[in-house]
């Protein structure tokens, strides 16, 4: 009891320089996967066109490094990188004890998940991902595998303690495509990290071939939590894999997807990102977006902070710059996962929910230019991002307002030359505009809200 005295009493200084840190870009990211396999079940080319159509999700990451607001599992994981920072004063055994012992301090007494529902649905999101087990291997749902969740704490006497339950209802009740988010790799489960040995990196510590009995113990504990989310907590659309370093084959995915797609959840989308092949039904670039347009389906997945976890006062992107990052993905033919953190006490900033607000302001007189869209061949051209209609014929041209600058009187495209009459999406409102030498040049009214601007118009085909 006096080290762990010792080593909560160590909290206060030591947390403020790691929210600094915190702050700052996480520094290991998952790359695109470099090809694109098409699935062949046919209920999940649909489902994929289904979600293809949402464009606007949201990814919840929540959990242990909530309680003290610092950058997601990676703090106990021993590899020496300057993005991964922990606190000074404790050695790394002493410091993953304090971290695991955080378990005792999460008890999110505010947690209300309809409210969460409620201020996604006001953002014009229209699916979304929750964190079920992050890599620290703390379950954020009632696992009957293990005992280290979020129901063996504090929180447990709480009728709302198996967490991923409930936020999953209440996103369902509000029509949103539902992802479940599972990590491969577990760094609580001794038969991954084995206290036998000590931890080098984020893979398991020993090899394979030498314990294949603590192999196939890691397997089977992983595949039957992944089979216990699928069969027991409702319909999904999205498996959402992280971990790139342990393989779905590793874990018996095949397996697993061959069953629940035959019963529980038909044409669920599998997305093992990184690992490319037929498991990984759609593309996943972190924090970034890809230079040109792809063909294939795909999502770009970046935080509305620095950091996917909440962490105290921490810079907010505008919500200009998320409507334009939502435009230039639109364009290129993906979807855009944005990352947000619920605090300690279960709830979303208010920070969060005032930014969400203005977009959703937007998208509600303007999400024709991004619902349901698809590309089209000339998509850029400067600051205009373009996207269509499925008919090919319907195009939409969305000024993606700079940060810190006006709206300017007229806005100049090459391409997509429009036949008829071209309006602006918010009143409806039909605006001038000349084209000479395949030049486009329209001529915006006066007195118009500075932020970004849809327009909508026709080409021949």
């Amino acid at each position: 009891m006096k080290i762990l005295k010792t080593l909560f009493g160590c909290l206060t200084g030591a947390v403020l320089t790691m929210n600094v840190n915190a702050q700052q870009v996480q520094g290991f990211v998952h790359e695109r996967s470099t090809d694109y396999e098409w699935p062949t079940d046919q209920k999940v080319l649909d489902k994929l066109d289904k979600w293809q159509d949402q464009k606007f999700g949201v990814l919840f990451h929540w959990g242990l490094y909530s309680v003290p607001g610092i950058v997601e599992s990676w703090s106990i994981c021993s590899e020496d990188v300057d993005w991964i920072s922990r606190k000074k004063d404790m050695t790394y055994d002493e410091y993953k004890k304090w971290y695991y012992g955080l378990k005792d301090s999460l008890n999110p007494t505010q947690f209300d998940p309809a409210k969460w529902a409620d201020i996604m649905q006001d953002a014009g999101m229209k699916y979304m991902i929750f964190t079920t087990k992050h890599h620290d291997g703390f379950c954020m749902f009632d696992s009957k595998y293990t005992d280290f969740s979020i129901a063996n704490g504090p929180f447990g006497t709480d009728p709302k303690k198996d967490v991923a339950r409930h936020v999953f209802d209440a996103f369902r009740q509000k029509d949103f495509m539902i992802g479940c988010y599972f990590s491969k790799p577990d760094w609580h489960c001794e038969w991954f990290w084995n206290p036998y040995f000590a931890t080098a990196n984020r893979r398991q510590n020993y090899k394979k071939e030498n314990h294949p009995d603590w192999w196939k113990n890691y397997q089977d504990f992983t595949y039957n939590q992944m089979d216990e989310l699928m069969t027991d907590y409702g319909n999904f659309d999205i498996l959402w894999l992280d971990g790139g370093w342990v393989t779905g084959e590793d874990v018996n995915l095949d397996k697993l997807l061959a069953k629940v797609r035959t019963s529980t959840q038909p044409g669920l989308i599998s997305v093992d990102r990184t690992i490319r092949g037929r498991n990984e039904n759609y593309q996943t670039p972190e924090r970034s977006i890809p230079e040109t347009q792809l063909n294939n389906p795909w999502e770009s997945c970046i935080t509305l902070s620095n950091d996917w976890g909440w962490v105290p006062n921490a810079p907010y992107k505008s919500p200009t710059k998320v409507i334009g990052l939502l435009a230039e993905i639109t364009a290129k033919g993906g979807c855009l996962l944005l990352g947000v953190g619920p605090t300690p006490q279960g709830t979303i900033e208010d920070a969060v929910a005032e930014r969400l607000h203005v977009i959703g302001d937007w998208l509600r007189v303007n999400g024709k230019a991004i619902y349901n869209t698809r590309i089209t061949p000339v998509y850029n051209d400067g600051n205009v991002w373009f996207t269509a209609d499925k008919d090919g014929k319907t195009l939409y041209a969305v000024y993606a307002l700079p940060e810190g600058e006006n709206l300017p009187e007229t806005i100049e495209w090459s391409g997509n030359i429009p036949t008829g009459k071209m309006k602006m999406l918010k009143g409806n409102k039909t605006v001038k505009y000349t084209n000479k030498d395949g030049k486009v040049k329209v001529s915006l009214p006066k007195g118009l809200k500075n932020e970004p601007i849809a327009l909508q118009f026709t080409v021949k085909k």
